[in-house]
């Protein structure tokens, strides 16, 4: 979090300008590694910052599914050493086979949200990589749990799992959506964004298609 960040609270907003959020953006936005492993990005990075949660070295991950996932990806990214953290994720998964950022305090049932990202780390580094025979086959037990689920539905009933499901926002930061708002012409209309501090606006304000 930025130095000057005293907490979330309900009126506080998330900072989208934290350190990993501006990475998640600058990569997926296409920015060119070199910029930043010429200015020693990652090793100021592995030099200075610490994770909130005991202090943790950036590199080695934290105790998050959601922040090890990006980590992971942006790790990749600039040529950071991320192994740890794709090690982690093999030891992480859960019985049903996904994962839950609130694994520490207890959890047992995987998340939609923390499966997603999880995924996409490991398919980063895969990509990457190669992969292993460990990491491929996380990635299909992970598949198979939201598959199974059909992306967004409750295993047990049916229905979707929660009412944001249909809800599509960019930048899309942490939240798991399907779009179910297409439009004919193959696009969706964004319905808002997520408030918090942020560098620079990226996109007109929300807005719901109004019928004719």
């Amino acid at each position: 979090m930025p130095v000057d960040f005293a907490g979330l609270t309900a009126g506080r907003m998330q900072p989208w300008t934290a350190t990993t959020w501006t990475l998640n953006s600058r990569r997926e936005w296409g920015l060119d590694e070199a910029v930043l492993r010429k200015r020693r990005t990652p090793e100021l990075l592995a030099e200075n910052s610490r994770w909130d949660y005991n202090g943790l070295p950036y590199w080695a991950g934290e105790v998050d599914a959601c922040v090890d996932a990006w980590t992971v990806a942006n790790g990749l990214w600039l040529g950071a050493d991320v192994r740890g953290i794709v090690d982690w994720f093999l030891e992480h998964q859960l019985e049903d086979g996904g994962w839950n950022c609130e694994w520490i305090n207890g959890a047992e049932r995987s998340s939609f949200h923390s499966t997603l990202n999880s995924l996409k780390g490991l398919l980063a580094h895969d990509v990457a990589t190669g992969g292993s025979t460990e990491t491929r086959a996380a990635r299909c037990l992970g598949e198979n749990f939201l598959l199974q689920r059909s992306l967004f539905r409750r295993l047990s009933t049916g229905e979707p799992v929660a009412p944001w499901v249909d809800s599509f926002a960019y930048p899309s930061r942490w939240r798991y959506r399907t779009r179910t708002t297409r439009r004919p012409d193959g696009t969706w209309l964004q319905n808002g964004v997520m408030t918090g501090r942020v560098w620079f606006e990226v996109d007109a304000p929300g807005r719901r298609q109004v019928p004719a």
